[in-house]
């Protein structure tokens, strides 16, 4: 495995060592949370509409199958999310990710499903998962060829998107690998105009398909101010993003899939202030599943994307879900701090080189916060209600969402002796 060069924070940015991770420190090396969007957010006058109220929820095969992707594949696993109940939870949108075509467009300029893969065609998936009751994603990309090296949209802005309406997609993963810097013009302007031209594309279908844009994730290590402005633009064109390193894949360690969590955590975390409601930062993947990590990390993962109002997208083996995983990809209570419809994301109350505290306000007043123990030894952590923004009162009520008890407390929230990795969360009202 390697760290991979910075001007490509795409597919290849899954490959991060433990040590690598580890060494950046909890909330290290990422860009204030104070920094202002606005600039590029107000010159953009052509705001996509707003498909996506509450974050996106649903299953990608990437991490777990990679360019393994198949009919299949993506059936057998719409299938089990039908049979586990998790469909029925809110993990409503399967998306068919990188891989997916053949290595040259169709004589007209079409891109064509592999038919090895995809025997019946990419419309038959469409139908199959409408069908079932679920949306159908898909994925493209805004350079000359994908991060696979597949054929990319790249002058055919409106032909792909077209082709997508014509097999009901609903939802659109757009990366941003091999985007050419266009003579004259700036990176930045670069992967401006070609995200804006898809999204004029995808509008002008008249199909209505949420937009996933990957464009900061390209820029995330190119200064603090630059980084954002494009998170910034990139909530005008589309509907969510992903901002940074990719999530690791099932071919890597346990220890490199929690590393992988935890990174994705640190920058996420301090992006609290450029998120909006019906505006999603994406920190990528839910590894629950076989994938190796214990019932406390893929728990901590899913606490800690639901408190910061993130997309969850499992990316694992569905059919073969274990019984501790189905547990945690479930929990309506979890489930439901992440789908408030206040859509606001959690902001730090506190944080230090191995534990973390946030606070996300939710509808009704009450507050959802998490208590993070990052580190390799069991720990104390603990706030008060009026830190997480509670107003002041007597005493609170407060759910653990992972054990279902209900206590009271006149203020301090404590988790004694959290064990490694480990994450409570608590829904908190004043009484």
């Amino acid at each position: 495995m390697r760290i991979p060069p910075v001007s490509r924070p795409g597919r290849a940015a899954v490959a991060l060592t433990a040590a690598a991770v580890c060494t950046t420190g909890l909330l290290a090396a990422t860009a204030p949370a104070s920094a202002d969007p606005a600039p590029a957010a107000r010159h953009s006058a052509e705001r996509y509409p707003d498909l996506t109220p509450t974050p996106p929820m649903g299953w990608n095969n990437w991490s777990y199958y990679m360019c393994d992707v198949s009919e299949k594949v993506i059936l057998d696993n719409a299938r089990a999310l039908v049979r586990t109940g998790l469909a029925a939870k809110g993990y409503d949108t399967v998306t068919v990710d990188d891989c997916w075509t053949l290595k040259e467009r169709g004589k007209s300029g079409e891109l064509v499903p592999d038919p090895a893969k995809f025997p019946h065609g990419m419309a038959y998936i469409g139908r199959e998962l409408h069908r079932m009751g679920l949306k159908y994603g898909i994925y493209g990309d805004a350079g000359t060829l994908t991060c696979e090296k597949y054929p990319g949209s790249l002058g055919h802005f409106q032909q792909d998107a077209d082709l997508f309406a014509s097999w009901k997609v609903d939802y659109l993963k757009f990366d941003g690998c091999n985007v050419p810097t266009a003579a004259g013009r700036t990176k930045e302007e670069t992967y401006h105009d070609v995200y804006r031209q898809m999204s004029r594309a995808l509008r002008a279908t008249g199909r209505p398909i949420a937009f996933s844009v990957s464009a900061p994730a390209y820029f995330q290590y190119e200064g603090d101010a630059l980084w954002h402005r494009v998170i910034g633009w990139s909530g005008e064109v589309g509907n969510l993003w992903r901002e940074g390193r990719d999530i690791a894949v099932e071919k890597h360690t346990p220890a490199a899939k929690w590393s992988s969590i935890r990174y994705n955590f640190d920058y996420n975390a301090q992006l609290a202030a450029l998120q909006r409601p019906g505006r999603w930062n994406d920190p990528d993947f839910l590894l629950a599943g076989d994938s190796g990590l214990t019932e406390t990390e893929i728990h901590s993962q899913m606490a800690l994307w639901a408190v910061m109002a993130a997309p969850l997208i499992s990316s694992t083996d569905l059919t073969r879900l274990s019984p501790a995983a189905l547990r945690v990809l479930g929990n309506k209570e979890i489930i439901a701090v992440d789908q408030d419809p206040l859509g606001v994301q959690g902001e730090l109350v506190h944080h230090d080189e191995e534990t973390a505290v946030l606070a996300k306000p939710l509808r009704g007043g009450d507050r959802a916060v998490a208590l993070f123990n990052s580190g390799d030894t069991p720990r104390t952590v603990s706030t008060t209600a009026t830190a997480a923004g509670l107003p002041a009162a007597h005493s609170y009520r407060v759910r653990d969402l992972t054990t279902g008890r209900t206590t009271r407390t006149t203020g301090p929230l404590t988790a004694t002796t959290l064990a490694p990795h480990a994450t409570a969360l608590y829904r908190v009202s004043a009484e």
